[in-house]
C-alpha cells in the first residue's frame, strides 16, 4: 500500500471471532500498526506507548488498530496484561498483512523467513492512506504519530 491507497475492506479478526472492517470506522480516521508478535520487547513497547498516548491520539480523532498473526487469544491476553484500551485484530491467514504489504521476507542469525515488517499507516476520515511510518521508534511510537498528525 502507497500513500493515496484506500485501505482494503477487511482488517482482521477481533477477540470474539467476527471480522472488522474498515466501514466499522465510517467517517473516523485510523492509525493501523502492523507488529511481528505479542509479548516481545519491541511489540510490548510499541503498544504500551500508543497505550499511554491513546488519550491524545483520541482527542485528535484517530481510532487505534493494532494487527498481527498471532490469534485472538493471545491477543486478549497481550491486551489484558497490558491495559491495552484499543483494538488488536488477527490475521493468521496473513491475508490482511500480504494486502497491507507488509508481509515480507527477514533475516535474523543469517536465516531468511516470511514475517511481518513493523509498520504504521495513518488514514483520513475516509480510510485513505496519509502517511506510513517505516522506522517506527517502538519506545516513541504514540509521540512519532502525535508528530505526524500536528504537522498534517
Amino acid at each position: 500500500m502507497n500513500i493515496g491507497d484506500m485501505i482494503p475492506s477487511d482488517l482482521g479478526i477481533d477477540a470474539e471471532g467476527h471480522m472488522v472492517k474498515e466501514s466499522d470506522f465510517k467517517g473516523k480516521p485510523l492509525i493501523i500498526y502492523f507488529y511481528p508478535k505479542d509479548n516481545t520487547p519491541g511489540c510490548t513497547a510499541e503498544a504500551c506507548s500508543l497505550r499511554d498516548g491513546y488519550a491524545d491520539l483520541r482527542n485528535a480523532g484517530y481510532e487505534i488498530i493494532g494487527i498481527s498473526k498471532d490469534s485472538p487469544a493471545s491477543h486478549e491476553k497481550f491486551a489484558d496484561k497490558h491495559s491495552l484500551p484499543f483494538t488488536l485484530l488477527s490475521d493468521t491467514s496473513t491475508e490482511i498483512n500480504q494486502a497491507f504489504g507488509v508481509w515480507q521476507k527477514k533475516k535474523m542469525a543469517g536465516r531468511e523467513y516470511m514475517g511481518t515488517v513493523r509498520t504504521t499507516f495513518i488514514t483520513d476520515t475516509d480510510h485513505r492512506i496519509t502517511h506510513i511510518i517505516n522506522k517506527v521508534d517502538t519506545k516513541n511510537s504514540a509521540g512519532q504519530i502525535l508528530d505526524i498528525i500536528k504537522q498534517a
